[in-house]
């Protein structure tokens, strides 16, 4: 990534998705770069970095069934109490 190799013991199934981060992790340098061709290398990084957390935010809020879990209990409670009458 960025030019650099970085060892990192793994686990043999997790290999494609270790390179196909680090793919994306170029091709979203690279996209800075010549975007922001008068910023400097570390803050490109932190931009890219700062994206990927982002986008990783995102997603969790996606997958967060905590609301639809707790409107479930909710209804749950509801329709217990009808039914007890």
């Amino acid at each position: 990534m960025a030019g650099s190799t970085y060892p990192l013991t793994i686990l043999r199934e997790d290999e494609e998705m270790v390179r196909e981060a680090a793919k994306q992790v170029d091709i979203r340098l690279n996209a800075y770069r010549e975007h922001y061709k008068d910023v400097v290398p570390e803050k490109i990084i932190v931009m890219v970095a700062y994206q990927f957390a982002l986008e990783n935010l995102h997603i969790k809020d996606r997958n967060d069934t905590r609301p639809y879990a707790e409107k479930i209990d909710e209804l749950t409670e509801v329709l217990e109490t009808y039914f007890r009458k």
